[in-house]
């Protein structure tokens, strides 16, 4: 029997996600200042405040009131109206010491031994419906994301837009679990205050109609396009007016969007947040290392659709349990449990090993904080730290490299494909 199955995505200027980029942004500082650097840092934003908090094992010294600044400014958050702002907004750090108690868990003498930094499980999931291999209705959301922000910095076709913004997107599957169509749009964007809330409500829904939509759609493959239809069921601001929005509208806190970080519902998720975590802890580095297994496992045709778990616990390098699922798609003559097997062979899972392979002691983390942390592009890029001043840092960064499919010729080789 059809059935439907929905996803959703939040902006940059969302509350919660404005509090995942100024936390991504100080594991990026300490990590370009100091590698070794451990950190846990969450952040709070309301109303004209930010509030940091966490521990921190780090030689490096940062300003984080400007570090914050910074970030808040390069979202959107420019205008006193707003109501948070990034030159006015006060910055309160409390930021402490990480416990040796926890550090002592993680540090050896060798580094190869380091142990995980907690100890829960982690997923990562692939599945060959679209492209770069995630799920589309949560690859739909957050493309019609992406692209109404550089529609508000762009200001040309829609010009009353505001940083804050939703959306989420209900696709119709077959049976043999294929899209079949787009069933609903829904999309809620903060603005500028109209005249009539009925003018603003009839603006806004023919600019994402009309605009939107079709910029979004110009980007995909053919097949995916065709998913687009006549019949699909708008809600544009269905509330209505939106124009108290960010974290004046809404307190944010790190880690609240973990599913719109991951994989919009499909898979599973072990519960940990990633932003504001180096590496160091599994809740983030050992989520990519999964998902870099999945992505690799399905483009090399072991199955369409696949699922990692993975499990530690804290200050033991080895992992407790390593499963796959392939939901019935495989397409090796092999049981999951056989499959799970081959896939503790090809890849090092212990945090020491996964930090080395995708080079996670590198500050590639600010990049990962909006739009979901999977099925990004994988890319190398130029950063600099403190800008103009005597202590600046240029950094040259590989972006998302479990994203690379790099282990392709590895697991086809395992699985004689």
């Amino acid at each position: 029997m059809a059935y439907l199955f929905t996803s959703e995505s939040v902006s940059e200027g969302h509350p919660d996600k404005v509090s995942d980029q100024i936390s991504d942004a100080l594991i990026d500082y300490f990590l370009a200042y100091d590698p070794s650097s451990k950190v846990a840092c969450e952040t709070l934003v309301t109303t004209g405040q930010v509030v940091l908090a966490g521990e921190v094992k780090s030689d490096a010294y940062l300003d984080v009131q400007e570090i914050a600044r910074e970030v808040i400014k390069k979202i959107g958050y420019t205008k006193s109206e707003y109501m948070f702002e990034a030159t006015s907004c006060g910055v309160l750090s409390a930021i402490h010491e990480q416990s040796p108690d926890i550090n002592q868990g993680v540090d050896r003498q060798k580094p190869e031994e380091q142990g995980a930094g907690d100890q829960g499980m982690m997923f990562g999931y692939a599945t060959n419906e679209t492209a770069n291999y995630m799920p589309l209705a949560l690859d739909l959301s957050h493309k019609i994301l992406k692209e109404l922000a550089d529609m508000r910095r762009e200001a040309t076709d829609i010009k009353y837009l505001r940083p804050d913004a939703k959306s989420q997107v209900t696709i119709e599957y077959s049976d043999d679990n294929k899209p079949v169509r787009i069933d609903t749009i829904v999309v809620s964007t903060q603005h500028d205050d109209f005249d009539t809330e009925e003018a603003m409500q009839a603006k806004i829904r023919e600019d994402i109609i009309s605009f939107l939509i079709p910029r979004v759609k110009a980007q995909l493959p053919e097949h995916i396009q065709a998913l687009f239809n006549d019949d699909i069921t708008y809600h544009i601001n269905p509330t209505g007016k939106f124009v108290i929005g960010g974290p004046h509208g809404d307190t944010g806190l790190t880690g609240r969007k973990i599913i719109v970080d991951t994989y919009g519902g499909k898979g599973a998720h072990g519960g940990g947040a990633f932003s504001g975590k180096d590496p160091s802890k599994v809740d983030r580095s050992a989520a990519y290392a999964s998902r870099h297994i999945a992505k690799n496992l399905v483009a090399a045709g072991v199955a369409d659709e696949i699922l990692v778990q993975v499990s530690y616990a804290i200050g033991v390098a080895q992992p407790t349990s390593i499963m796959v699922d392939t939901y019935g798609s495989a397409k090796v003559d092999m049981t999951d449990s056989v499959i799970g097997q081959k896939v503790a062979e090809v890849f090092d899972m212990r945090p020491y090993y996964i930090e080395q392979r995708l080079k996670l002691r590198n500050p590639m983390y600010q990049e990962t904080a909006a739009y979901g942390h999977m099925g990004r592009e994988s890319e190398t890029i130029t950063k600099t730290f403190n800008a103009g001043k005597s202590n600046e840092k240029t950094v040259e960064v590989d972006l998302f490299t479990w994203e690379k499919l790099d282990y392709v010729d590895k697991v086809k080789a395992a699985f004689s494909l």
